[in-house]
């Protein structure tokens, strides 16, 4: 079912009224605060449009709404701190938190399992009842000394509390101060207990924190500085994003000093505050680190989007505007050089894929960023929305959705569910919670937290790749014989 949901308000409106509904007067209230309706701001430019998402955001979830949201824990250790590839990240607390979060996400990186990157191991101090009766500090000593044993090539430890560390009260910070001295390495202590913020966001924030405490202006870094150096931050390298990046920027003459925090090492983010500019993917997750670097060490930075040509090309052209003349004569040629791809690629799927909707929820910059990649394929968003959003995700969502776009804000699973019955969009793209209750209902899904094990999807090479694979979900004839065949008119 294709609609033309550029005009459709009012019927996601009707439908916003029908879902609330189901709520008591109280839960009805709140949530209808976080559901809205896309709407063109007066007196705009039509050359970019902004449409205003007018949501309720980063606020505590109703309790028993079934929210998709992860805690603080998931945004420190399973975004910020996990990918960093030479550095052991012990998940502090009972073992269910570190074997959930366990090599959860396609981090790809480069080097040794075992020896000189530890993402996809897991570290636990598999905490029992007498460590919460007596405290843990001391097995968390005799923890770091054994990985400093076992893993003598690990640069650093990082510490990810779990709920139980914050309500017993362990001195985490004495612990890393003490282990630093003896060891020498680079011990960070991350407060990121479950239990703090009102979702994963608040993480985040905890672990860029721990960045600018622990890691920065720590050691005399030995590293010669260029003019054209820059960091790309936020791009956690799922299925090889941050490589696909990285072959554009260098081809337009820059040089990536640091990539945080996919394949990223210790020694990259020590020497951060020397680069010339700060290139922010994912804004959310990483938006307080780069502040702090412009603050203290007057490094500027964008936020850029490798999703799409023609958003590829507009970022190119952004970040080629912050340097001289060559980078930007680079950039145009670098634009041209893969504009016959992008041509072979559209005119392939394109056709194939124009006017079919599209309904996405999904976390830090996807509902937004990814927008412009289907648009560029002819197709049509029905609705977005983001886990943990804050009220500057909406208004840059703003420069993506068009009017009448269905908007919900930590959407419950019922909500959700509702939403795509009625709208019945030839693809969702959102989590892998979301993906089998969807394709029950006969509705192609493409998990878009982790790229559904293909990627890359940023980059031009990456762009084809995406076209390929909503195509193989659209178009894939599974769904005509998804009707059972005695459900079936004679």
């Amino acid at each position: 079912m294709s609609l033309d949901y550029e005009n459709d308000s009012e019927f996601h409106a009707r439908l916003i009224e029908e879902v609330l509904e189901a709520y008591p007067d109280k839960s009805r209230k709140r949530r209808a605060k976080h559901l809205s309706v896309a709407k063109t701001v007066e007196g705009e430019e039509a050359a970019e449009p902004l449409t205003e998402c007018d949501v309720k955001s980063n606020i505590k979830s109703v309790p028993g709404v079934m929210t998709i949201r992860g805690c603080a824990y998931a945004g420190s250790k399973g975004v910020v701190w996990g990918p960093v590839k030479d550095m052991v990240h012990i998940s502090h607390g009972p073992v269910g938190c570190g074997q959930y979060s366990w090599s959860q996400r396609r981090n790809y990186y480069i080097g040794k399992t075992g020896v000189d990157t530890f993402v996809t191991m897991q570290f636990t101090s598999d905490f029992q009842e007498k460590d919460i009766v007596f405290g843990g500090d001391k097995k968390l000593e005799k923890i770091i000394d054994e990985i400093d044993e076992l893993f003598p090539l690990a640069k650093g430890t990082s510490i990810q509390s779990e709920c139980p560390i914050g309500l017993i009260g362990d001195d985490i910070e004495a612990v890393a101060r003490k282990k630093n001295k003896e060891t020498g390495k680079t011990i960070v202590p991350v407060r990121c207990e479950g239990f703090r913020g009102v979702s994963q966001s608040l993480g985040h924030h905890i672990a860029n924190d721990a960045i600018r405490d622990w890691v920065f202006d720590k050691k005399d870094v030995e590293f010669e500085a260029g003019p054209y150096d820059v960091n790309v931050i936020g791009d956690y390298n799922i299925g090889g994003d941050a490589w696909a990046s990285r072959i554009l920027l260098e081809e337009m003459g820059l040089r990536v000093v640091g990539n945080w925090s996919g394949d990223a090492t210790l020694a990259e983010m020590e020497r951060a505050p020397k680069a010339k500019l700060n290139l922010i993917h994912c804004y959310r997750s990483m938006n307080y680190i780069c502040r702090h670097m412009e603050e203290k060490y007057n490094i500027p930075w964008i936020e850029y989007n490798f999703f799409g040509p023609s958003q590829i090309a507009a970022s190119l052209r952004a970040i080629a505007a912050q340097f001289d003349e060559t980078i930007k004569e680079n950039a145009e040629k670098v634009i041209a050089k893969y504009q016959p791809l992008v041509d072979a690629v559209i005119a392939k799927y394109r056709p194939r894929l124009e006017g079919k909707s599209v309904m996405l929820y999904v976390g830090g910059l996807r509902p937004r960023h990814v927008i412009t990649a289907y648009e560029d394929l002819g197709m049509q968003i029905a609705g977005t929305g983001y886990e943990f959003a804050h009220g500057d995700d909406y208004k840059r969502t703003g420069h993506y959705v068009k009017d009448g776009t269905l908007i919900y804000d930590d959407v419950t699973g019922y909500e959700l569910e509702k939403f795509i019955e009625n709208i019945r969009p030839d693809l969702v793209g959102s989590g892998i919670k979301e993906k089998y209750p969807v394709q029950k209902m006969g509705i192609p899904f493409r998990q878009m937290h982790s790229w559904d094990y293909s990627g890359p999807y940023h980059g031009y090479d990456g762009f084809a790749i995406f076209a390929r694979d909503m195509d193989l979900a659209i178009n894939n004839p599974v769904w005509g014989l998804f009707k059972a065949p005695w459900t079936k008119a004679a």
